[in-house]
Protein backbone atom coordinates (compact mmCIF):
# COMPACT_ATOMS: atom_id res chain seq x y z
CA UNK A 1 0.00 0.00 0.00
CA UNK A 2 2.98 2.14 0.82
CA UNK A 3 4.53 2.02 -2.26
CA UNK A 4 1.40 2.13 -3.99
CA UNK A 5 0.93 6.01 -2.48
CA UNK A 6 4.40 6.85 -3.07
CA UNK A 7 3.95 6.08 -7.00
CA UNK A 8 0.53 7.68 -7.34
CA UNK A 9 2.22 10.60 -5.15
CA UNK A 10 4.92 10.67 -7.81
CA UNK A 11 3.18 10.56 -10.92
CA UNK A 12 0.30 13.77 -9.43
CA UNK A 13 3.87 15.31 -8.36
CA UNK A 14 4.65 15.23 -11.93
CA UNK A 15 0.66 16.30 -13.09
CA UNK A 16 0.46 19.22 -11.04
CA UNK A 17 4.13 20.55 -11.96
CA UNK A 18 3.03 20.12 -15.37
CA UNK A 19 -0.27 22.29 -15.25
CA UNK A 20 0.70 25.14 -16.69
CA UNK A 21 2.11 28.21 -16.28
CA UNK A 22 0.31 31.60 -14.37
CA UNK A 23 0.52 33.96 -18.04
CA UNK A 24 -1.81 36.59 -16.44
CA UNK A 25 0.00 39.04 -13.23
CA UNK A 26 -1.52 39.20 -9.74
CA UNK A 27 -4.39 41.65 -9.54
CA UNK A 28 -4.78 43.77 -7.25
CA UNK A 29 -6.93 46.80 -6.20
CA UNK A 30 -10.60 47.71 -5.96
CA UNK A 31 -11.63 47.14 -9.25
CA UNK A 32 -9.33 43.70 -10.28
CA UNK A 33 -9.84 42.43 -14.01
CA UNK A 34 -11.52 38.84 -13.82
CA UNK A 35 -9.43 36.21 -16.14
CA UNK A 36 -12.44 33.05 -17.30
CA UNK A 37 -12.58 30.21 -14.41
CA UNK A 38 -9.94 27.72 -15.76
CA UNK A 39 -10.72 24.12 -14.11
CA UNK A 40 -8.45 21.10 -14.92
CA UNK A 41 -7.97 17.86 -13.66
CA UNK A 42 -5.57 19.42 -11.41
CA UNK A 43 -4.25 22.86 -10.04
CA UNK A 44 -0.53 23.92 -10.80
CA UNK A 45 1.05 23.97 -7.52
CA UNK A 46 4.51 25.33 -6.18
CA UNK A 47 5.31 23.90 -2.33
CA UNK A 48 7.19 25.84 -0.26
CA UNK A 49 10.74 24.44 0.16
CA UNK A 50 11.98 25.51 3.02
CA UNK A 51 15.48 26.47 4.36
CA UNK A 52 17.30 28.26 7.23
CA UNK A 53 17.53 32.00 7.31
CA UNK A 54 21.34 31.66 8.14
CA UNK A 55 22.85 35.18 7.94
CA UNK A 56 20.08 36.74 5.91
CA UNK A 57 17.04 38.26 7.17
CA UNK A 58 13.66 39.75 5.96
CA UNK A 59 13.49 42.72 3.47
CA UNK A 60 12.17 45.96 5.17
CA UNK A 61 11.75 49.55 3.34
CA UNK A 62 14.87 52.15 3.32
CA UNK A 63 14.99 53.84 7.08
CA UNK A 64 13.30 50.74 8.80
CA UNK A 65 15.09 48.10 10.29
CA UNK A 66 14.35 44.15 11.49
CA UNK A 67 15.02 41.98 14.10
CA UNK A 68 13.88 38.44 15.49
CA UNK A 69 12.96 39.17 18.83
CA UNK A 70 12.14 35.45 19.43
CA UNK A 71 13.14 32.43 18.12
CA UNK A 72 12.28 28.28 18.58
CA UNK A 73 8.38 28.95 19.04
CA UNK A 74 5.86 26.10 18.18
CA UNK A 75 4.18 27.74 15.53
CA UNK A 76 3.28 31.17 16.33
CA UNK A 77 0.34 32.26 14.62
CA UNK A 78 -1.27 35.68 16.13
CA UNK A 79 -0.10 38.38 18.83
CA UNK A 80 -1.57 40.66 20.81
CA UNK A 81 0.82 44.20 21.81
CA UNK A 82 -0.23 44.44 25.33
CA UNK A 83 -0.59 47.93 27.51
CA UNK A 84 3.12 47.67 28.96
CA UNK A 85 4.24 46.75 25.66
CA UNK A 86 4.29 42.88 26.59
CA UNK A 87 3.55 40.54 23.84
CA UNK A 88 1.63 37.70 23.60
CA UNK A 89 2.14 34.59 20.89
CA UNK A 90 -0.46 32.24 20.12
CA UNK A 91 1.38 29.16 18.97
CA UNK A 92 -0.93 25.74 17.82
CA UNK A 93 -1.76 24.27 14.95
CA UNK A 94 -5.25 22.59 14.48
CA UNK A 95 -7.38 20.95 12.06
CA UNK A 96 -7.27 17.52 10.48
CA UNK A 97 -9.98 17.20 8.24
CA UNK A 98 -10.96 14.00 7.05
CA UNK A 99 -9.13 13.81 2.88
CA UNK A 100 -12.40 12.91 0.50
CA UNK A 101 -10.05 12.23 -2.04
CA UNK A 102 -6.79 10.82 -3.42
CA UNK A 103 -6.03 13.96 -4.84
CA UNK A 104 -6.83 15.61 -1.00
CA UNK A 105 -4.26 12.81 1.03
CA UNK A 106 -1.67 13.43 -1.96
CA UNK A 107 -2.07 17.22 -1.91
CA UNK A 108 -2.09 17.46 1.41
CA UNK A 109 0.89 15.97 1.74
CA UNK A 110 2.92 17.59 -0.26
CA UNK A 111 1.24 21.04 0.92
CA UNK A 112 2.87 19.39 4.21
CA UNK A 113 6.46 20.24 3.28
CA UNK A 114 6.15 23.48 3.45
CA UNK A 115 5.19 23.81 7.06
CA UNK A 116 6.92 23.41 10.14
CA UNK A 117 7.15 20.05 11.49
CA UNK A 118 7.51 21.49 15.25
CA UNK A 119 4.80 20.08 17.11
CA UNK A 120 1.75 22.43 18.28
CA UNK A 121 2.70 24.44 21.09
CA UNK A 122 -1.45 25.15 22.49
CA UNK A 123 -0.27 27.98 24.37
CA UNK A 124 0.23 31.74 24.91
CA UNK A 125 3.99 33.00 25.47
CA UNK A 126 4.39 36.03 26.82
CA UNK A 127 7.71 38.62 25.49
CA UNK A 128 9.13 41.20 27.82
CA UNK A 129 11.15 44.38 26.77
CA UNK A 130 11.77 45.97 30.88
CA UNK A 131 14.30 48.56 29.71
CA UNK A 132 12.37 49.15 26.35
CA UNK A 133 16.20 48.69 24.32
CA UNK A 134 14.46 46.43 21.62
CA UNK A 135 15.47 42.87 23.29
CA UNK A 136 12.87 41.32 24.57
CA UNK A 137 14.75 39.58 27.13
CA UNK A 138 11.51 38.04 29.11
CA UNK A 139 9.65 34.98 27.79
CA UNK A 140 7.17 32.94 30.28
CA UNK A 141 4.38 30.73 28.94
CA UNK A 142 1.44 32.32 30.02
CA UNK A 143 -1.07 29.84 29.68
CA UNK A 144 -0.48 26.28 27.87
CA UNK A 145 -3.20 23.06 27.29
CA UNK A 146 -5.06 25.26 25.37
CA UNK A 147 -7.02 24.23 21.76
CA UNK A 148 -4.78 25.22 18.53
CA UNK A 149 -5.17 28.83 20.07
CA UNK A 150 -5.51 31.71 17.12
CA UNK A 151 -7.22 34.71 17.41
CA UNK A 152 -6.38 37.22 20.81
CA UNK A 153 -8.57 40.41 21.95
CA UNK A 154 -8.52 42.39 25.39
CA UNK A 155 -11.30 44.02 26.61
CA UNK A 156 -12.79 44.98 29.84
CA UNK A 157 -9.96 43.77 32.23
CA UNK A 158 -10.40 40.08 30.30
CA UNK A 159 -8.22 38.47 27.85
CA UNK A 160 -10.07 36.81 25.11
CA UNK A 161 -8.47 33.66 23.16
CA UNK A 162 -10.40 31.75 20.03
CA UNK A 163 -9.11 28.31 20.29
CA UNK A 164 -10.37 26.19 17.10
CA UNK A 165 -13.33 24.62 19.09
CA UNK A 166 -14.33 27.52 21.76
CA UNK A 167 -14.00 31.10 22.75
CA UNK A 168 -12.32 31.24 25.81
CA UNK A 169 -11.19 33.88 28.52
CA UNK A 170 -8.65 35.01 31.34
CA UNK A 171 -8.76 37.60 34.06
CA UNK A 172 -6.11 40.29 32.85
CA UNK A 173 -4.13 42.37 34.92
CA UNK A 174 -1.28 45.05 33.36
CA UNK A 175 2.20 43.39 33.87
CA UNK A 176 1.14 39.47 34.71
CA UNK A 177 3.34 36.86 33.27
CA UNK A 178 0.79 33.87 34.62
CA UNK A 179 -2.93 33.07 34.01
CA UNK A 180 -4.51 33.47 37.08
CA UNK A 181 -6.32 30.18 36.65
CA UNK A 182 -7.74 27.78 34.11
CA UNK A 183 -9.58 29.30 30.80
CA UNK A 184 -13.54 30.31 31.35
CA UNK A 185 -15.48 29.27 28.44
CA UNK A 186 -17.19 31.98 26.90
CA UNK A 187 -19.40 30.24 23.71
CA UNK A 188 -18.43 27.08 22.08
CA UNK A 189 -17.45 27.59 18.20
CA UNK A 190 -18.16 25.44 14.89
CA UNK A 191 -15.35 22.28 15.41
CA UNK A 192 -16.67 19.78 13.32
CA UNK A 193 -14.12 18.83 10.58
CA UNK A 194 -12.48 21.73 11.19
CA UNK A 195 -11.07 21.82 7.03
CA UNK A 196 -10.42 25.60 8.18
CA UNK A 197 -9.50 25.40 11.99
CA UNK A 198 -8.44 29.66 12.36
CA UNK A 199 -10.77 31.53 14.25
CA UNK A 200 -9.86 34.93 13.91
CA UNK A 201 -10.80 36.97 16.48
CA UNK A 202 -11.21 40.84 17.28
CA UNK A 203 -13.51 42.97 19.99
CA UNK A 204 -15.98 46.03 19.51
CA UNK A 205 -14.28 49.44 20.56
CA UNK A 206 -16.21 49.07 23.83
CA UNK A 207 -15.89 45.89 24.84
CA UNK A 208 -19.47 44.48 24.38
CA UNK A 209 -18.93 42.31 21.99
CA UNK A 210 -16.10 40.00 20.39
CA UNK A 211 -16.09 39.18 16.62
CA UNK A 212 -15.10 35.78 15.18
CA UNK A 213 -14.05 34.42 12.25
CA UNK A 214 -15.11 30.94 11.35
CA UNK A 215 -13.93 29.56 7.52
CA UNK A 216 -15.42 27.23 5.33
CA UNK A 217 -15.59 23.55 5.88
CA UNK A 218 -14.48 22.80 2.15
CA UNK A 219 -12.95 24.59 -0.32
CA UNK A 220 -16.74 24.49 -2.57
CA UNK A 221 -19.51 22.35 -0.63
CA UNK A 222 -17.74 18.90 -1.88
CA UNK A 223 -18.78 17.90 1.73
CA UNK A 224 -22.39 19.42 1.16
CA UNK A 225 -24.08 22.40 2.67
CA UNK A 226 -24.87 20.50 6.23
CA UNK A 227 -21.14 20.37 6.80
CA UNK A 228 -21.28 24.33 6.81
CA UNK A 229 -23.71 25.02 8.86
CA UNK A 230 -22.74 28.23 11.04
CA UNK A 231 -19.45 28.40 9.10
CA UNK A 232 -17.88 31.00 5.98
CA UNK A 233 -18.66 34.18 8.51
CA UNK A 234 -18.29 36.34 11.20
CA UNK A 235 -20.41 35.52 14.42
CA UNK A 236 -21.14 38.41 16.92
CA UNK A 237 -20.40 37.35 20.62
CA UNK A 238 -21.53 38.77 23.77
CA UNK A 239 -18.88 39.34 25.88
CA UNK A 240 -20.69 38.59 29.32
CA UNK A 241 -23.52 35.88 28.17
CA UNK A 242 -21.83 34.38 25.29
CA UNK A 243 -25.01 34.70 23.24
CA UNK A 244 -24.17 35.14 19.26
CA UNK A 245 -25.43 35.71 16.22
CA UNK A 246 -24.26 35.48 12.67
CA UNK A 247 -22.47 39.32 11.75
CA UNK A 248 -22.19 38.80 7.83
CA UNK A 249 -21.98 35.42 5.76
CA UNK A 250 -20.40 34.63 2.63
CA UNK A 251 -17.10 34.68 3.77
CA UNK A 252 -14.83 31.83 3.06
CA UNK A 253 -12.27 32.23 5.36
CA UNK A 254 -11.99 34.95 7.10
CA UNK A 255 -8.32 35.01 8.63
CA UNK A 256 -7.92 37.70 10.37
CA UNK A 257 -10.26 40.49 12.12
CA UNK A 258 -9.38 44.46 12.86
CA UNK A 259 -11.34 47.52 13.77
CA UNK A 260 -10.32 50.29 11.56
CA UNK A 261 -9.04 53.42 14.36
CA UNK A 262 -11.59 56.74 14.30
CA UNK A 263 -14.41 54.61 12.50
CA UNK A 264 -15.47 51.77 14.67
CA UNK A 265 -15.46 49.69 11.42
CA UNK A 266 -14.71 45.70 11.14
CA UNK A 267 -12.60 45.10 8.59
CA UNK A 268 -11.42 41.45 7.26
CA UNK A 269 -8.58 39.65 5.37
CA UNK A 270 -10.72 36.63 3.43
CA UNK A 271 -8.77 33.51 1.72
CA UNK A 272 -11.06 32.87 -1.30
CA UNK A 273 -11.99 28.98 -3.06
CA UNK A 274 -9.26 27.49 -5.30
CA UNK A 275 -9.10 25.44 -8.38
CA UNK A 276 -10.69 27.54 -11.00
CA UNK A 277 -7.24 29.16 -12.08
CA UNK A 278 -3.95 30.36 -10.91
CA UNK A 279 -5.57 34.32 -11.41
CA UNK A 280 -8.70 33.14 -9.50
CA UNK A 281 -10.28 34.22 -7.15
CA UNK A 282 -8.72 36.71 -5.23
CA UNK A 283 -8.06 36.86 -1.50
CA UNK A 284 -9.65 40.46 -0.29
CA UNK A 285 -9.36 43.00 2.09
CA UNK A 286 -12.59 43.85 3.12
CA UNK A 287 -14.78 46.24 5.42
CA UNK A 288 -17.57 43.94 7.08
CA UNK A 289 -21.27 45.07 6.76
CA UNK A 290 -23.40 43.90 9.59
CA UNK A 291 -26.12 41.39 7.41
CA UNK A 292 -23.98 41.51 4.22
CA UNK A 293 -23.54 38.62 2.27
CA UNK A 294 -20.16 37.73 0.41
CA UNK A 295 -20.89 35.46 -1.90
CA UNK A 296 -19.68 32.53 -0.91
CA UNK A 297 -20.14 29.51 -1.86
CA UNK A 298 -22.73 30.73 -5.38
CA UNK A 299 -20.10 33.53 -6.19
CA UNK A 300 -16.87 35.21 -6.02
CA UNK A 301 -15.88 38.99 -6.52
CA UNK A 302 -19.84 40.07 -5.58
CA UNK A 303 -22.01 38.56 -8.64
CA UNK A 304 -19.52 35.56 -10.45
CA UNK A 305 -21.38 32.58 -10.17
CA UNK A 306 -19.40 29.55 -9.50
CA UNK A 307 -20.93 26.65 -11.70
CA UNK A 308 -19.68 24.47 -9.37
CA UNK A 309 -21.91 24.94 -6.70
CA UNK A 310 -25.06 22.57 -6.55
CA UNK A 311 -28.16 23.48 -6.21
CA UNK A 312 -27.71 27.05 -7.30
CA UNK A 313 -29.50 29.71 -5.72
CA UNK A 314 -29.75 33.03 -7.71
CA UNK A 315 -31.47 35.00 -5.12
CA UNK A 316 -28.08 34.70 -2.68
CA UNK A 317 -26.01 35.87 -5.89
CA UNK A 318 -27.76 38.73 -6.42
CA UNK A 319 -27.35 39.65 -3.12
CA UNK A 320 -23.93 39.68 -3.02
CA UNK A 321 -21.49 42.13 -1.56
CA UNK A 322 -18.66 43.18 -3.83
CA UNK A 323 -15.41 43.29 -1.60
CA UNK A 324 -13.27 46.70 -0.97
CA UNK A 325 -9.98 45.57 -2.48
CA UNK A 326 -8.24 42.24 -3.82
CA UNK A 327 -4.73 41.63 -2.78
CA UNK A 328 -4.08 39.09 -5.53
CA UNK A 329 -5.35 35.29 -5.94
CA UNK A 330 -3.85 32.72 -3.82
CA UNK A 331 -1.49 35.00 -1.48
CA UNK A 332 -2.89 32.93 1.94
CA UNK A 333 -4.07 36.62 3.63
CA UNK A 334 -3.91 35.65 7.20
CA UNK A 335 -2.65 38.58 8.80
CA UNK A 336 -4.44 42.54 9.42
CA UNK A 337 -3.79 45.53 11.38
CA UNK A 338 -4.25 49.36 11.15
CA UNK A 339 -1.44 51.26 11.29
CA UNK A 340 -0.55 54.40 12.93
CA UNK A 341 1.81 57.63 12.60
CA UNK A 342 4.18 56.27 14.58
CA UNK A 343 5.27 53.83 11.96
CA UNK A 344 6.28 56.81 9.69
CA UNK A 345 4.81 59.28 7.43
CA UNK A 346 5.06 56.70 4.36
CA UNK A 347 3.12 54.03 6.26
CA UNK A 348 0.76 56.58 8.49
CA UNK A 349 -2.44 55.93 7.36
CA UNK A 350 -3.27 52.19 5.59
CA UNK A 351 -3.72 48.35 6.65
CA UNK A 352 -0.81 45.86 7.13
CA UNK A 353 -1.59 42.44 5.77
CA UNK A 354 0.09 38.90 6.16
CA UNK A 355 0.18 37.09 3.30
CA UNK A 356 1.29 33.39 3.91
CA UNK A 357 1.68 32.40 0.42
CA UNK A 358 0.59 30.52 -2.34
CA UNK A 359 0.68 26.80 -2.60
CA UNK A 360 -1.37 26.90 -5.99
CA UNK A 361 0.22 28.84 -8.92
CA UNK A 362 3.33 27.67 -10.40
CA UNK A 363 4.33 31.39 -10.47
CA UNK A 364 4.16 31.90 -6.67
CA UNK A 365 2.01 34.85 -5.29
CA UNK A 366 2.45 36.14 -1.11
CA UNK A 367 5.41 35.21 0.87
CA UNK A 368 5.58 38.82 2.22
CA UNK A 369 3.45 41.46 4.16
CA UNK A 370 2.25 44.26 2.48
CA UNK A 371 0.69 47.52 3.18
CA UNK A 372 -2.49 48.79 1.93
CA UNK A 373 -2.38 52.39 1.72
CA UNK A 374 -5.68 54.60 2.92
CA UNK A 375 -6.97 57.91 2.49
CA UNK A 376 -10.93 59.18 3.53
CA UNK A 377 -10.97 55.90 5.16
CA UNK A 378 -10.76 53.97 2.26
CA UNK A 379 -7.89 52.10 0.59
CA UNK A 380 -6.31 54.85 -1.89
CA UNK A 381 -3.53 52.83 -4.08
CA UNK A 382 -1.54 49.82 -4.82
CA UNK A 383 0.22 47.79 -2.01
CA UNK A 384 3.24 48.36 -0.88
CA UNK A 385 5.97 45.25 -0.02
CA UNK A 386 6.52 45.86 3.18
CA UNK A 387 8.24 42.91 4.72
CA UNK A 388 9.76 40.57 2.03
CA UNK A 389 12.25 38.17 1.07
CA UNK A 390 10.22 35.48 2.48
CA UNK A 391 11.00 33.32 -0.61
CA UNK A 392 14.36 33.81 -1.56
CA UNK A 393 15.93 34.31 -5.52
CA UNK A 394 16.66 30.74 -5.03
CA UNK A 395 13.34 29.65 -4.81
CA UNK A 396 13.56 28.51 -1.12
CA UNK A 397 11.16 29.93 1.56
CA UNK A 398 13.01 30.85 4.68
CA UNK A 399 9.84 31.93 6.63
CA UNK A 400 5.87 32.17 5.95
CA UNK A 401 4.31 35.42 7.74
CA UNK A 402 0.96 35.01 9.64
CA UNK A 403 0.26 37.47 12.00
CA UNK A 404 0.38 41.43 12.06
CA UNK A 405 0.16 43.33 14.60
CA UNK A 406 1.01 47.13 15.09
CA UNK A 407 2.71 48.40 18.39
CA UNK A 408 1.31 51.93 18.67
CA UNK A 409 4.86 52.83 20.02
CA UNK A 410 6.28 52.41 16.32
CA UNK A 411 6.98 48.76 15.57
CA UNK A 412 5.05 46.17 13.52
CA UNK A 413 5.08 42.54 14.71
CA UNK A 414 5.47 39.81 12.59
CA UNK A 415 4.75 36.21 13.44
CA UNK A 416 6.39 33.95 11.28
CA UNK A 417 5.37 29.74 11.21
CA UNK A 418 8.10 28.38 9.59
CA UNK A 419 11.08 29.47 11.12
CA UNK A 420 8.76 29.66 14.07
CA UNK A 421 9.94 33.44 14.58
CA UNK A 422 8.67 36.37 16.06
CA UNK A 423 9.84 39.72 13.72
CA UNK A 424 10.08 43.38 14.87
CA UNK A 425 9.99 46.01 12.23
CA UNK A 426 11.10 49.90 13.33
CA UNK A 427 11.78 52.81 11.90
CA UNK A 428 16.09 52.68 12.06
CA UNK A 429 16.57 55.17 14.47
CA UNK A 430 14.92 52.68 17.11
CA UNK A 431 17.01 49.79 18.86
CA UNK A 432 16.72 46.46 17.74
CA UNK A 433 18.91 43.56 18.60
CA UNK A 434 18.40 39.91 17.16
CA UNK A 435 19.08 36.63 18.89
CA UNK A 436 20.79 34.12 17.09
CA UNK A 437 19.21 33.42 13.51
CA UNK A 438 16.37 31.06 13.43
CA UNK A 439 15.93 27.83 11.30
CA UNK A 440 12.45 26.66 9.43
CA UNK A 441 11.48 23.70 12.15
CA UNK A 442 13.83 24.65 15.50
Amino acid sequence: MRRTTFFAAAALAALLTACGSDPDPVRVGPDPELPEPRRGLLPSMNIANPAAWGDLRPTVPQGYAIAAIATDLKIPRQTLVLPNGDILVAEGKGGAAPKLTLKDVIAGYFKSKGTSAVKSGDRLTLLRDADGDGVYEGRTVFAENLNAPYGLALAGGRLYVANQDALVRFDYSDGQTRASGPPVEVAKLPSEINHHWTKALTASPDGRFLYVGIGSNSNITERGMMAEQDRAMIWRIDAETGAHNPYATGLRNPTALAIQPGTDRLWTVVNERDEIGPNLVPDYLTSVREGAFYGWPYSYWGRNVDPRVRPQDPQKVASAIRPDYSLGSHVAALGLDFSTPAMGASFAEGAFVGEHGSWNRADPSGYKVVFVPFGGGRPAGAPVDFVSGFMGADGKVRGRPVGVTVDPRGALIVADDLSNTIWRVTPARRPATSPAAPAPGE
